[in-house]
C-alpha cells in the first residue's frame, strides 16, 4: 500500500449547509420517539429551549450593542396540530348544533329535544375517559370517530324518547309516570342493543390492521366504538331516569310560573350587560315569552266562555275575526319556547359557521342558514307527511321502484371499478362477432368519464408549509451551491405571502 499513497486522518468533506433567508445558520431537527405524542414533544422542546436560552453565548459588536445567540424554530408543527384540532372541534360543535335543530323540528317537543341533546355531551365525555385509560391520543383521526358516531348516538335517543312520549300519550288514567317510562324504554331496549351491537362488530376487522394503516385507522375504530358504547349506556340507563325528571317536573301554580319567568328577565338583562349577548337574549326571550304565556291564559279562558253572538250580526263578524286572531296567538304561545330555541340555535350556527364568509354580515349569514334549514328540513317534513302514499306506490310498483336502487348500484360500481373494467365482458362478446365496440364514440366517452377511482392511502394535508427541492449538477462545489442556495432563498423570501425560507 505504500506504493499507492499515504493514509492519514483529516477533516471530513463538508456535505451540507443550512440557509435562512439568504444567511447561513446552524440548525437541527428534533426527532420524536415512536408512539410519542407530537404536541407534548414540541412543548417539552420549547421548554428546554427556554431553559438553555440564558446560557447561550453573546458578544459585543463594534457599535456597542450586544448580540445574543438565539434558537428560532423554522418548522413548528404545533400550529398545524392546533389548527387541525380547532377545525375538528368547530366541526363537532356545528354538528351538535345541527343535531339539536333537527331534533327540535322533527320531534316538536322541547323537553324531548333537551333530553335527546343531553345524550351527546355525556357520551362524548365518557369517550374521553375511555381514551384516557386505553391510551388513545386525541388526534384528528381519533376525534373524527366521534364525529362519525354522532348521528347513530342521536338515533338511540330519538328512538327511546319517541317511544316514551307515545306510551305517555297512550297510558291509561292513573298509571304512574315511572311505570310508563319503564314500559316505553323496555319495549325498544332490545332493538337499540341489537342495532349498536351490529355496528360495533362491523368494526372488528379495522382492529386487525397493521403498520401505517393500523396507526391511522385503529384510533378511529376505538373512538367510534367508545362513542357507541357510551351512547348505549346513556340511552338504556341514564335517559329513562332523565325522562322521568323531564316529563314529570311541572309547576302547577300559575303564580309560581309567573314569578319564575319574571325573574328570568333581569337575569337576561344582567347577562347582556356583562357582554353575554346570545345567552342574555335567550334568557330574556324565555322570560318575556313565559310571562306573556302565563298572563294570557286567563284571558283565553274568559274568551272561550264568552257569549256567542247571533248569526248575521256585525258583532259576529268582529268576534270571528278576533277568535281567529286569538287562536293564532294561542298557537304561537303554545310553541313559543320551541320558536325561541330554533331562532337562537340558528343564530349561533350562523355565527360559528359563516357560510357566506366573514365579509357578509351576521344577519345575512343567519338568513342564509335559516333558508337552508327550511329547504332541507321542509323536504324531510314533506317526506314524513307523504310517506304512506310513497310507500304504497312503491309496494304496488315493485319493478319500477327497484330499478332506481339497481341503477345506483351499477353507477357506484362503475365509478369504483371503471367502465372498461366493469363492462369489458360486453366488448369481448362483440369481439367474437367481429365488431370492436371499444372504438365507438360512446364507449370511448364512458371510458374517459369513468376511469375508476384508483387507490390513494394517505390523504393530502395542506398545512401551509411548502417543500422545495432544487438539485444541482454533480460537479458543482460546495461554495457555489451555498451561493446559489442563498440567492434562491432571498428570491423566495421576496414573495409577500412567504413568512420564512429555510
Amino acid at each position: 500500500r505504500k506504493d499507492v499513497g499515504n493514509v492519514s486522518l483529516g477533516p471530513a468533506t463538508r456535505r451540507g449547509a443550512l440557509d435562512k433567508d439568504g444567511a447561513e445558520v446552524v440548525g437541527g431537527v428534533v426527532v420524536a420517539r415512536y408512539g410519542a405524542n407530537p404536541l407534548e414533544v414540541i412543548k417539552n422542546v420549547k421548554a428546554k429551549i427556554a431553559d438553555i436560552a440564558p446560557g447561550l453565548p453573546s458578544k459585543v459588536l463594534p457599535d456597542g450593542t450586544e448580540s445574543q445567540l438565539t434558537i428560532v424554530p423554522f418548522y413548528d408543527r404545533s400550529g398545524l396540530i392546533y389548527e387541525t384540532l380547532g377545525t375538528l372541534e368547530e366541526a363537532l360543535s356545528l354538528e351538535v348544533l345541527i343535531v339539536i335543530l333537527v331534533v327540535i323540528i322533527m320531534v316538536y317537543n322541547l323537553r324531548a329535544s333537551l333530553l335527546i341533546s343531553s345524550l351527546l355531551p355525556i357520551s362524548v365525555l365518557m369517550v374521553f375517559i375511555a381514551m384516557r385509560y386505553f391510551g388513545v391520543d386525541a388526534n384528528i383521526v381519533a376525534l373524527s370517530g366521534i364525529a362519525i358516531a354522532i348521528g347513530t348516538m342521536v338515533d338511540l335517543g330519538v328512538i327511546l324518547s319517541e317511544n316514551i312520549i307515545k306510551h305517555t300519550k297512550d297510558a291509561p288514567p292513573g298509571q304512574k309516570l315511572i311505570t310508563t317510562v319503564y314500559n316505553g324504554s323496555a319495549e325498544v331496549s332490545t332493538a337499540i342493543l341489537t342495532a349498536v351491537s351490529t355496528t360495533i362488530v362491523s368494526f372488528i376487522p379495522v382492529f386487525t390492521m397493521q403498520a401505517a394503516e393500523g396507526k391511522l385507522f385503529i384510533p378511529l375504530a376505538f373512538t367510534k366504538t367508545f362513542a357507541l358504547m357510551a351512547a348505549l349506556i346513556v340511552s338504556l340507563f341514564f335517559m329513562p331516569m332523565l325522562a322521568h325528571w323531564f316529563f314529570g317536573v311541572r309547576i302547577c301554580s300559575k303564580h309560581i310560573r309567573k314569578w319564575v319567568n319574571i325573574i328570568l328577565i333581569p337575569i337576561g338583562i344582567t347577562l347582556l350587560i356583562f357582554g353575554q349577548l346570545w345567552g342574555g337574549m335567550m334568557v330574556l326571550a324565555f322570560g318575556i315569552a313565559g310571562t306573556a304565556k302565563v298572563v294570557a291564559r286567563p284571558a283565553d279562558t274568559a274568551g272561550r266562555g264568552s257569549r256567542r253572538p247571533e248569526a248575521g250580526s256585525l258583532e259576529n263578524d268582529n268576534t270571528s275575526w278576533q277568535d281567529r286572531l286569538r287562536n293564532a296567538g294561542n298557537r304561537v304561545l303554545e310553541y313559543i319556547e320551541i320558536i325561541i330555541v330554533l331562532i337562537g340555535v340558528t343564530w349561533l350556527l350562523a355565527k360559528y359557521w359563516l357560510p357566506l364568509g366573514p365579509a357578509k354580515s351576521l344577519v345575512m349569514n343567519a338568513i342564509f342558514v335559516a333558508i337552508l334549514l327550511i329547504i332541507i328540513l321542509g323536504a324531510f317534513a314533506l317526506l314524513e307527511y307523504f310517506y304512506k302514499h310513497i310507500l304504497t306506490w312503491c309496494l304496488n310498483h315493485k319493478a319500477a321502484f327497484l330499478s332506481i336502487p339497481t341503477f345506483l348500484i351499477v353507477l357506484g360500481l362503475t365509478i369504483w371499478m371503471g367502465f372498461n373494467t366493469l363492462f369489458g365482458f360486453v366488448a369481448r362478446g362483440f369481439d367474437y362477432v367481429g365488431w370492436n365496440i371499444r372504438t365507438t364514440e360512446a364507449w370511448s366517452t364512458l371510458t374517459h368519464e369513468f376511469p375508476g377511482i384508483g387507490k390513494e392511502f394517505m390523504p393530502s394535508l395542506d398545512e401551509g408549509s411548502f417543500l422545495l427541492m432544487p438539485t444541482s449538477m454533480p460537479h458543482s462545489g460546495m461554495a457555489y451551491n451555498r451561493e446559489v442556495l442563498g440567492q434562491l432563498d432571498m428570491l423566495i423570501s421576496n414573495i409577500p405571502e412567504v413568512e420564512l425560507t429555510v
